[in-house]
């Protein structure tokens, strides 16, 4: 049984709480650090039998029970505590992003690779049933050579303006997701990125900054091309679709709805909404993604996603930043 301390207790830290409680057999919570301890957060300790609470991470750190921690904290803290993490001899869950600037990510580069430990990061996507089947499928060679790779994604609602300034953006905190989909469903890497971007949900989004409404067009290394189409708002739901089109066919994935049930009667045909966030949709991937991690400590396997493709999903994004904001396709080569 590994002993895991979690740092952050937000929306994504009760998130991991919650899924490790119900879903991940080999792991228990010993601590919880969180800078404010409320009752929701005590609740979930008393529930999760953590023996320790604190608002101190650092006392997680110290603590020679704890094998691994997750690192659910702001994005800007991530950095500066997995190199913390790594030098306490824990291994280290991170979620996204690792950084938003790549100097940062590279310290944590370095001090993954002078620890020798485990370092993975959530981009728990990669661990849907759905988005899962459809890369078996393709690894498998079923629909032949990659030709096209189309990614939507779009959130139920938009965040709030006062959250803008701390994501990175839309290409930054959305896009993030979708660029490292394109590697991990085609399996080749990107060459160029084309990507544009508009204020059409939100006002308030763009006086802080930012987009809501984007679209990207990347050139595989392969050959193929990737479209992905972001939205922060679709107001029926979350809209995740993906599909591949190869040599040999094509094979594509739906959302997740409540049921598959269809009512057809001579009014029309309806089908229910797709879930209506993040937190219905991928719940079973948070569980799964932590699950892996902690399958390759114990057996020292290599963690499924870790800080290189991190790092090159961020790169990816602030090329699709580059590309939006001088209206011009931008080389990856200009980022290596």
């Amino acid at each position: 049984m590994l002993q895991i301390g979690v740092i952050g207790a937000g929306r994504i830290g009760q998130v991991h709480i919650r899924g490790i409680c119900s879903g991940v057999p080999h792991a228990h919570i010993r601590g919880i650090a969180a800078p404010h301890i409320t009752e929701t957060v005590e609740a979930l300790a008393n529930n999760a039998g953590a023996e320790v609470l604190t608002q101190d991470f650092r006392a997680l750190l110290r603590d020679p029970k704890i094998d691994a921690v997750l690192i659910c904290s702001p994005t800007d803290t991530h950095a500066d505590i997995s190199v913390e993490a790594l030098a306490a001899g824990k291994h280290v869950f991170c979620e996204k992003p690792v950084d938003l600037g790549l100097v940062k990510i590279q310290t944590v580069i370095d001090a993954v690779e002078a620890s020798g430990l485990k370092y993975q990061v959530g981009f728990n996507r990669r661990f849907d049933h759905n988005f899962q089947a459809l890369r078996r499928t393709v690894a498998d060679g079923r629909i032949g050579q990659v030709h096209m790779v189309k990614i939507c994604s779009r959130d139920s609602e938009p965040p709030t303006a006062r959250f803008i300034p701390s994501s990175g953006g839309l290409f930054l905190d959305m896009s993030v997701h979708d660029l490292d989909m394109a590697r991990y469903l085609s399996g080749s890497e990107v060459d160029e990125v084309y990507a544009a971007g508009s204020v059409l949900a939100d006002e308030a989004i763009g006086r802080a900054g930012d987009v809501d409404t984007a679209a990207i067009l990347l050139k595989l290394r392969s050959g193929a091309l990737a479209l992905i189409d972001n939205s922060r708002q679709a107001v029926y739901g979350y809209d995740q679709r993906a599909e591949v089109f190869g040599s040999l066919g094509c094979v594509s994935i739906g959302n997740d709805a409540p049921s598959t049930a269809v009512l057809s009667t001579a009014a029309g045909v309806t089908a229910e909404k797709p879930l209506w966030f993040f937190l219905e949709r991928y719940l079973p991937a948070f569980q799964e993604e932590v699950r892996q991690f902690i399958d390759a400590i114990e057996n020292d396997y290599p963690v499924p996603v870790g800080i290189q493709d991190a790092r090159e999903a961020t790169l990816l994004a602030m090329a699709c930043a580059r590309s939006a904001r001088e209206g011009r396709p931008v080389s990856m080569a200009e980022f290596r």
